[in-house]
């Protein structure tokens, strides 16, 4: 095994966020099934992440109890390899990931999932310190508008744009889904 496709916090906790937008998700989930549905037709290992943070409270839409800490409804059934939890942006602090793709000889990581810029960008990053080389699929990531500190609002168009230049060829190589799997039956 060489490549591994991770899909990081594709969960129905973003539903119940204000800023969710569905229609941003539609196309999100577009890209990321079809990556997913690649992968399994190549026999990549697929690895769910999921978040789990804040106070243990049924209505926080990020604890365990509130029970969105799941799959997000639309997303292509896959069995993964593994499934691990997090508490903190990258999907390699403290969930014993980093130790299942070593042991697993995993080299080269596909990297998907919510939120582009924070939790997908920051594993992306990790990952290319601990020595992975990472492929970045910027249409299968999701984010959101977000307000500035002067009250204007950044587009998530210019969010993953921002995201995807940053990384291109420092941290990653970005690539879309065709492109990714392609890379990933080397």
């Amino acid at each position: 095994m060489n490549t591994c496709l991770l899909v990081i916090d594709a969960q129905e906790s973003f539903r119940h966020r204000p800023y969710f937008a569905a229609e941003r998700a539609a196309a999100y989930l577009a890209a990321q099934n079809a990556l997913i549905q690649g992968c399994a037709a190549q026999g990549i290992p697929i690895v769910r992440v999921l978040h789990s943070d804040g106070p243990e409270l049924a209505g926080n839409p990020f604890a365990r109890s509130s029970g969105l800490v799941r799959p997000l409804d639309g997303l292509a059934v896959f069995e993964p390899a593994a499934e691990f939890v997090k508490t903190r942006h990258s999907a390699l602090v403290g969930t014993g990931l980093d130790v299942w793709l070593t042991r697993h000889g995993v080299r080269r990581l596909i990297v998907s999932g919510i939120r582009t810029e924070q939790c997908c960008e920051t594993t992306t990053r990790h990952a290319s310190d601990l020595g992975w080389e990472v492929d970045f699929v910027a249409a299968a990531t999701l984010t959101f508008d977000m307000q500035q500190a002067d009250g204007s609002t950044l587009p998530a168009d210019a969010i993953v744009q921002r995201t995807a230049t940053v990384l291109q060829d420092r941290f990653a190589t970005v690539c879309g889904v065709d492109q990714a799997l392609v890379r990933a039956a080397r």
